[in-house]
């Protein structure tokens, strides 16, 4: 018989997309923090370097042979689920693909999981579950607009949980975050992906190497007319991840949780504070909005407090831009 009574020092925890941006940061907190640690992970994306001593296995979702062989060689307690695809713009002109590999994923790792008797569940959601909010902050209440095949498939993740824990048990924390940002304080971790999306280390990039950055879109109903988004340190993100898996040990019923820091900046506010912590000019240019993107994003965070205890350490703008400069700049 599966005992449930581990302590969650010994607990077993899978971690599909464990070797991403995110993911290896949750790994490290998973790691610290006591648990049993196997990364399910295809590297189109994901870093091996980037959790080393950890078991990783190489496979995609959806795969339910693999996943039904994995569930069969270990009892895991519980699933920490990024595996996805992520470009808003690439989900805009190639839907397909996000709901092949997001959605289908996500339901063949829910059916492996039933059929291996684990109940419990950290997804990895999105504030693009949102689109365009009718008011700022944003709260977990609001209505669930995606603009973009991304969003949707979120959107369709957390509802299938939902009739999962109806309907099998299946308890499910959904983490809808905003801007993941930042590297590891220790200087181990960082973001590295092919091609770069995120705006900091395209920043970074620009400073490092006077290739002009793209800001997509100055006519925005903003201060400064740039999009504006809500960062949260990567490290914080981990926690949160940490946090969540453990109010569904003691009894948290399946939910959805908003983390971000209640505070927006601007692309130009981006810009101006990557030129304050390096000491370099930024340069760009403007181009057009880009399809999907909302103007303000914003969470509200009071549930995240309620439900986790979690509150950001370590997400000041400045510390956010400061690691992540470290991070970019650390070989030269």
């Amino acid at each position: 018989m599966r005992s449930r009574e581990r302590r969650a020092s010994t607990a077993n925890v899978l971690v599909t997309g464990g070797a991403g941006y995110i993911g290896s940061h949750t790994v490290k907190a998973l790691l610290d923090a006591g648990y049993n640690v196997v990364v399910l992970d295809d590297l189109s994306r994901g870093h091996p370097e980037f959790i080393p001593g950890v078991r990783l296995v190489i496979g995609e979702l959806p795969d339910e042979g693999a996943l039904a062989d994995l569930f069969s060689e270990t009892e895991f307690d519980a699933v920490l689920h990024f595996a996805s695809e992520s470009l808003v713009g690439e989900s805009v002109r190639n839907p397909d693909k996000y709901f092949r590999r997001n959605v289908a994923g996500g339901i063949s790792l829910m059916s492996a999981m039933v059929k291996a008797g684990v109940k419990k569940i950290v997804f990895s959601s999105s504030a693009a579950v949102y689109g365009d909010p009718e008011s700022v902050p944003i709260p977990e209440t609001a209505p669930l607009r995606p603009m973009s095949p991304y969003g949707e498939s979120k959107v369709f993740v957390e509802r299938a949980l939902g009739w999962y824990d109806k309907a099998y048990g299946l308890q499910s924390v959904s983490l809808r975050y905003f801007n993941a940002a930042g590297a590891d304080p220790s200087g181990r971790l960082g973001e590295d992906h092919d091609p770069e999306t995120h705006l900091i280390p395209l920043v970074i990039r620009a400073a490092l190497t006077g290739e002009p950055l793209t800001v997509f879109g100055n006519d925005y109903s903003t201060p400064d007319g740039t999009c504006i988004r809500d960062y949260i340190h990567v490290s914080d993100l981990a926690e949160a991840h940490v946090l969540a898996l453990k109010a569904l040990s003691e009894g948290l019923e399946t939910t959805a949780v908003n983390i971000g820091t209640g505070r927006g900046f601007s692309v130009m506010e981006i810009i101006s504070a990557v030129e304050e912590v390096s000491g370099k000019k930024v340069p760009y240019t403007m181009g057009p909005r880009r399809a999907g993107d909302p103007a303000i994003l914003v969470a509200a965070c009071d549930r995240a407090s309620e439900a986790l205890g979690w509150t950001p350490k370590h997400s000041s703008l400045r510390e956010i831009v400061e690691t992540a400069w470290r991070w970019h700049t650390r070989a030269t």
